[in-house]
């Protein structure tokens, strides 16, 4: 077993990967709003939106005016979805200065979700990242159902590193290592992670679960052993997938960073303001939220 890492970094995707599978469309100025209490509370990478086909995700339709409403919180990093050339016009234009790119481990899943092949998908996103960075951009890469995929079944782990790969090849620097519907457990981490530990360097891995079957904190736990320091979560753990049946929400930020501060790693995130956050988006959306640590507080 190594030891565990003395720092790790949470990139927030609850304004973006979170909102966007909620019913209600939170208003304009309250996303800004929520956004601006991510970032007081300590969380320096915040996904706040996506630049798609508004009819494609309604919940996001205001990608341009949010970003335009943002209070920048000084050292907080901004980043927003972008599916094709169209949105990268849409996110420069707005002056985002990091996007995304998404594509998934599963041919079926894939297809389902942007209607596209996995190698289609890496064909359209080419010339995307190629202009980002021609902007001075900065890229991060997704790849979901890297676990199991609702559709196919176990996916193996070469799968996964290869689909990684052609995300690197294309010039991100980040790869986001998705269990999108939460079906993982820590023997499978184990396995596939520890398969692209020996592909890739382990400060370029994020690590992205869903709690779908209680499993997000056991494996955030197996991956900070094998020395993984990027986790993906959602503030109460808001999220899901519209296109993968069965998916709940993501790890919660609250969750991940009381297991952090209990294990003695830093975040610089606090706990407190994070429940405020969380607080706030649960009002506007008129529900309680999934995160464990909110109940018990």
């Amino acid at each position: 077993m190594r030891s565990l890492p003395k720092n790790v970094r949470i990139v927030e995707v609850g304004p973006r990967d979170g909102l966007q599978n909620e019913s209600a469309i939170i208003p304009t100025p309250k996303k800004a709003e929520f956004i601006q209490l991510l970032g007081t509370a300590g969380l320096q990478d915040i996904e706040v939106a996506s630049f798609v086909h508004p009819n494609r995700v309604p919940q996001l339709a205001d990608a341009d005016e949010l970003v335009r409403q943002l209070e920048l919180v000084p050292n907080v990093r901004y980043s927003a979805l972008v599916p094709n050339m169209k949105g990268l016009e849409r996110a420069i234009q707005s002056g985002i200065r990091r996007i995304a790119v998404f594509t998934a481990a599963s041919e079926t899943f894939n297809k389902k979700n942007i209607n596209m092949g996995i190698q289609e998908s890496i064909d359209v996103f080419k010339p995307v990242v190629d202009r980002a960075l021609k902007e001075g951009l900065s890229v991060r890469g997704y790849v979901s159902t890297c676990f199991v995929c609702p559709y196919e079944g176990p996916v193996t782990k070469e799968k996964v590193a290869d689909v990684a790969g052609a995300l690197f090849q294309l010039g991100v620097d980040e790869v986001s290592i998705g269990d999108t519907i939460g079906a993982a457990t820590p023997r499978d981490v184990e396995t596939t992670s520890g398969y692209l530990l020996q592909q890739f360097a382990g400060h370029k891995l994020a690590m992205h679960f869903h709690d779908t079957y209680g499993m997000a904190i056991a494996n955030v736990y197996q991956a900070l052993q094998m020395g993984f320091m990027i986790f993906d979560s959602s503030a109460g753990g808001l999220g899901g997938c519209p296109y993968a049946p069965g998916a709940s929400g993501n790890l919660a930020t609250e969750d991940l960073v009381y297991l952090l501060d209990r294990l003695g790693i830093k975040s610089g995130v606090s706990l407190d303001l994070v429940r405020r956050a969380s607080y706030f988006i649960a009002r506007e959306l008129g529900r309680d939220l999934p995160s464990r640590v909110l109940k018990t507080a």
